[in-house]
Protein backbone atom coordinates (compact mmCIF):
# COMPACT_ATOMS: atom_id res chain seq x y z
CA UNK A 1 0.00 0.00 0.00
CA UNK A 2 1.39 3.36 -0.66
CA UNK A 3 0.24 6.73 0.54
CA UNK A 4 -1.27 9.55 -1.44
CA UNK A 5 1.52 11.94 -2.20
CA UNK A 6 0.17 16.37 -1.31
CA UNK A 7 2.18 18.70 -2.86
CA UNK A 8 2.73 21.90 -1.17
CA UNK A 9 1.12 25.02 -3.62
CA UNK A 10 2.91 28.11 -3.37
CA UNK A 11 1.65 31.40 -3.98
CA UNK A 12 3.40 34.28 -5.94
CA UNK A 13 3.92 36.48 -2.54
CA UNK A 14 5.43 32.86 -1.27
CA UNK A 15 7.69 32.39 -4.46
CA UNK A 16 9.06 35.93 -3.93
CA UNK A 17 9.63 35.49 -0.23
CA UNK A 18 11.84 32.46 -1.12
CA UNK A 19 14.09 34.19 -4.28
CA UNK A 20 14.49 37.31 -1.42
CA UNK A 21 15.92 35.01 1.12
CA UNK A 22 17.80 33.55 -1.74
CA UNK A 23 16.57 29.88 -1.50
CA UNK A 24 16.59 29.76 -5.42
CA UNK A 25 19.58 31.16 -6.21
CA UNK A 26 21.21 28.22 -7.91
CA UNK A 27 18.72 26.85 -9.33
CA UNK A 28 16.33 28.62 -12.67
CA UNK A 29 12.63 27.84 -11.98
CA UNK A 30 9.90 29.71 -12.51
CA UNK A 31 5.96 29.15 -10.20
CA UNK A 32 3.32 27.23 -12.88
CA UNK A 33 0.29 26.41 -10.78
CA UNK A 34 1.58 26.97 -7.20
CA UNK A 35 4.42 24.66 -8.17
CA UNK A 36 8.35 25.48 -8.04
CA UNK A 37 9.67 23.69 -11.74
CA UNK A 38 12.69 23.93 -12.48
CA UNK A 39 13.65 25.29 -15.73
CA UNK A 40 16.04 23.43 -19.11
CA UNK A 41 19.25 24.98 -19.19
CA UNK A 42 19.10 27.28 -22.56
CA UNK A 43 21.59 25.74 -25.65
CA UNK A 44 23.27 27.69 -28.06
CA UNK A 45 20.82 27.79 -30.89
CA UNK A 46 18.03 28.50 -28.48
CA UNK A 47 20.07 31.50 -26.61
CA UNK A 48 21.32 33.07 -30.16
CA UNK A 49 17.63 32.60 -31.87
CA UNK A 50 15.44 33.85 -29.01
CA UNK A 51 17.95 37.01 -28.79
CA UNK A 52 17.76 37.45 -32.50
CA UNK A 53 14.31 37.11 -32.54
CA UNK A 54 13.25 39.65 -29.54
CA UNK A 55 15.77 42.01 -31.90
CA UNK A 56 13.77 41.54 -34.41
CA UNK A 57 10.45 42.35 -32.72
CA UNK A 58 11.45 45.27 -30.42
CA UNK A 59 12.81 46.62 -34.24
CA UNK A 60 9.84 46.19 -35.21
CA UNK A 61 7.49 47.36 -32.96
CA UNK A 62 9.43 50.46 -31.15
CA UNK A 63 7.97 52.83 -29.21
CA UNK A 64 4.67 51.07 -29.25
CA UNK A 65 5.30 47.99 -27.06
CA UNK A 66 7.89 46.60 -24.24
CA UNK A 67 10.07 43.68 -25.46
CA UNK A 68 10.74 41.40 -22.37
CA UNK A 69 13.58 38.78 -22.45
CA UNK A 70 13.40 35.51 -20.14
CA UNK A 71 11.76 38.00 -17.46
CA UNK A 72 8.73 36.54 -15.65
CA UNK A 73 5.03 37.84 -16.36
CA UNK A 74 2.56 37.44 -13.46
CA UNK A 75 -0.36 35.47 -14.01
CA UNK A 76 -3.62 35.09 -11.67
CA UNK A 77 -3.66 31.34 -10.90
CA UNK A 78 -0.04 31.56 -8.61
CA UNK A 79 1.81 31.64 -11.64
CA UNK A 80 5.05 33.62 -12.73
CA UNK A 81 6.88 31.99 -15.87
CA UNK A 82 9.89 33.41 -17.44
CA UNK A 83 8.98 33.33 -21.39
CA UNK A 84 11.54 33.29 -23.23
CA UNK A 85 9.87 36.88 -25.05
CA UNK A 86 7.32 38.33 -23.85
CA UNK A 87 5.51 41.27 -25.86
CA UNK A 88 3.65 43.29 -23.34
CA UNK A 89 2.40 47.07 -22.63
CA UNK A 90 4.65 49.75 -21.62
CA UNK A 91 3.72 50.87 -18.50
CA UNK A 92 7.41 52.73 -17.57
CA UNK A 93 8.29 52.31 -14.13
CA UNK A 94 4.94 50.37 -13.21
CA UNK A 95 7.34 47.70 -13.30
CA UNK A 96 9.50 48.46 -10.93
CA UNK A 97 6.50 47.41 -8.19
CA UNK A 98 5.32 44.32 -10.44
CA UNK A 99 6.02 42.17 -13.27
CA UNK A 100 3.56 42.43 -16.10
CA UNK A 101 -0.09 40.68 -15.68
CA UNK A 102 -1.75 38.48 -17.91
CA UNK A 103 -4.07 42.03 -19.02
CA UNK A 104 -0.61 43.48 -20.12
CA UNK A 105 0.73 40.77 -22.50
CA UNK A 106 0.04 41.02 -25.88
CA UNK A 107 2.10 38.06 -27.04
CA UNK A 108 4.64 35.42 -25.76
CA UNK A 109 7.04 33.24 -27.36
CA UNK A 110 9.05 30.18 -26.30
CA UNK A 111 12.28 28.51 -28.34
CA UNK A 112 11.93 24.69 -27.34
CA UNK A 113 14.47 21.93 -27.26
CA UNK A 114 14.73 20.75 -23.95
CA UNK A 115 11.53 22.01 -22.95
CA UNK A 116 9.39 21.30 -25.58
CA UNK A 117 6.57 19.00 -24.27
CA UNK A 118 6.15 21.73 -21.35
CA UNK A 119 5.81 24.97 -23.56
CA UNK A 120 3.16 22.71 -26.22
CA UNK A 121 1.36 21.07 -23.18
CA UNK A 122 1.33 22.94 -20.31
CA UNK A 123 1.95 26.68 -21.17
CA UNK A 124 -1.10 27.17 -23.81
CA UNK A 125 -3.27 25.98 -21.24
CA UNK A 126 -1.63 28.17 -18.52
CA UNK A 127 -1.45 31.02 -20.83
CA UNK A 128 -5.02 30.71 -22.53
CA UNK A 129 -6.36 30.23 -19.13
CA UNK A 130 -5.87 33.91 -18.18
CA UNK A 131 -6.44 34.92 -21.57
CA UNK A 132 -2.76 35.78 -23.40
CA UNK A 133 -4.15 36.80 -27.11
CA UNK A 134 -1.34 34.91 -28.69
CA UNK A 135 1.09 32.10 -27.97
CA UNK A 136 4.06 31.12 -30.30
CA UNK A 137 6.62 27.94 -29.76
CA UNK A 138 9.51 27.92 -32.12
CA UNK A 139 10.08 23.82 -31.86
CA UNK A 140 13.87 24.05 -32.60
CA UNK A 141 13.99 19.91 -32.86
CA UNK A 142 11.74 20.37 -36.13
CA UNK A 143 13.00 23.78 -36.90
CA UNK A 144 8.69 25.47 -37.47
CA UNK A 145 6.41 27.36 -35.66
CA UNK A 146 3.26 26.59 -33.49
CA UNK A 147 0.97 29.74 -32.81
CA UNK A 148 -1.93 29.40 -30.33
CA UNK A 149 -4.59 31.85 -30.74
CA UNK A 150 -8.53 32.86 -29.89
CA UNK A 151 -8.23 32.11 -26.21
CA UNK A 152 -11.68 30.63 -24.86
CA UNK A 153 -12.92 28.40 -21.84
CA UNK A 154 -9.28 28.00 -20.89
CA UNK A 155 -7.79 26.65 -24.34
CA UNK A 156 -6.44 28.15 -27.38
CA UNK A 157 -9.24 27.58 -29.99
CA UNK A 158 -6.84 27.87 -32.85
CA UNK A 159 -3.18 26.59 -33.49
Amino acid sequence: MTAALTTVKWTVEDYHRMIDAGILTDVKAELLWGEVVEMAPEGKPHAHLSSNGADYIREQLAGEVKVREAKPITLADDSEPEPDIAVVQDLGDAYLEHHPFAENVFWLVEYADASLKKDLESKPLLYAEVGIPEYWVVNLRRMELVVFTQPENGRYQRQ
